[in-house]
């Protein structure tokens, strides 16, 4: 549970008071940079799910091994949409360890990422980074960004990062058009990487003490059929969608941890 799209229209609503997805996360894994009622909130997720922080661990794992499989297939830009906050390992670090004139677009809502990011993130000198003040909700405005396209060439191939952050879009803010519009301006031969959160393997127990800390529905758990469909039309890459603890671990610490604990989907599809 990453993201950076929180809530719509973050810019100039600054607000420490109110939880926020990406600080929430970067409580979750261990960061500094979150305050009283992200921590707040992050505790009572975790009195329902105590395995939180671990998926939290493992869906940062899992973008890792993402972007190096698909750095090594020779894809050199990333958007990034619900970056996060900087931690080790970011996207155009692991990229660019592989492929040094990697490109990479970060966008997120909150201005404490994108204060964070334009402070401590740096590009190789080979590379590029740029960052937009922009949401998810609102895939028209990034896709028409200037700095975008001075970033990213639509005319080759371009990695869609959507981790962690489509299950803080609810139904009624048509998840399946957001999706598309996206992909839709993807060139042929483009990956698009998702994790997502899942409630299927929760007791209904869990569920209802997890509801109960989810107001207003801005947190929406989808399947992995439910995730799939959002992706249709697109080509799985091996092992297709399984949990992040899975996906292309061979080299990951054992024993690994079980679907259950973790409780995220993941993964990488290309553009045909």
């Amino acid at each position: 549970m990453s993201g950076g799209n929180g809530e719509p229209g973050a810019a100039g609503r600054f607000d420490t008071t109110v939880a926020h997805p990406a600080r929430r996360y970067n409580y979750w894994l261990g960061g500094k940079d979150h305050f009283a009622a992200d921590r707040a909130s992050g505790d009572a997720i975790e009195a329902a799910m105590p395995s939180i922080r671990l998926m939290a661990i493992e869906n940062r794992r899992f973008l890792g091994r993402a972007v190096e499989h698909l750095a090594r297939q020779g894809v050199r830009q990333f958007l990034d949409i619900g970056t996060g906050i900087p931690a080790p390992d970011n996207t155009h670090d692991v990229a660019q360890s592989i492929q040094p004139a990697t490109r990479t677009v970060y966008v997120d809502n909150d201005p404490i990422v994108l204060t964070h990011s334009r402070a401590l993130v740096t590009s190789g000198p080979e590379g590029a980074i740029t960052y937009l003040d922009a949401d998810l909700r609102e895939p028209d405005v990034i896709l028409a960004h200037p700095d975008l396209h001075a970033t990213l060439d639509f005319t080759e191939p371009i990695a869609l990062l959507l981790v962690a952050v489509l299950h803080f879009i609810r139904e009624d803010e048509d998840p399946q058009g957001i999706v598309d519009k996206l992909v839709g301006a993807l060139p042929s031969g483009s990956y698009v990487v998702v994790s997502h959160a899942t409630w299927e393997y929760q007791t209904p127990e869990a569920i209802a003490e997890l509801s109960a800390n989810n107001p207003g529905g801005r947190f929406v758990p989808r399947t992995g059929e439910r995730l799939a469909e959002l992706l249709h039309g697109l080509e799985f890459v091996e092992p297709g969608l399984v949990s992040v603890s899975r996906w292309r671990a061979e080299n990951e610490p054992r024993p690994r941890p079980s679907i259950e604990d973790v409780s995220c989907n993941g993964v990488v599809a290309r553009v045909p």
